[in-house]
């Protein structure tokens, strides 16, 4: 990365291009299917949690398992709490669905209805 700073031709700054490629391809991807732990058949529950847990680290969704919806502060706009709510609903929604795609078809259809990943995961 560089940081120099002269403006291209379309006047945009190049350190900005290189900063933004840069933190662009750095940026979390998602696991190769080879990398997955195995689906929780029943069996090792305690090994599958943490493997699913250290899955959901590195996809920076393992604090949904432990929080409710956040409480937004008196004075928040509509339209701020509605994005953040949002973006709250959309990463629980992403962190429910990698917990329960990492459980075989029985177990899946048995735990498929919980609403927040903090009552899966507790479940």
């Amino acid at each position: 990365m560089t940081t120099d700073s002269h403006v291209n031709d379309s006047g945009t700054s190049v350190a900005a291009i290189n900063i933004t490629t840069t933190s662009r391809t750095r940026a979390p991807q998602a696991m190769a299917p080879a990398e997955k732990p195995k689906k929780f058949t029943g069996v090792d529950f305690k090994r599958w949690q943490q493997k699913m847990f250290f899955d959901l680290t590195t996809l920076c969704l393992q604090r949904f398992t432990s929080e409710e919806a956040p409480e937004v502060p008196e004075g928040t706009s509509v339209q701020e709490k509605f994005v953040v709510m949002e973006a709250w609903k959309y990463s629980d929604f992403l962190c429910k669905n990698y917990i329960l795609n990492g459980l075989q078809d029985d177990l899946y259809n048995v735990y498929s209805g919980m609403k927040t990943s903090k009552e899966l995961w507790n479940a």
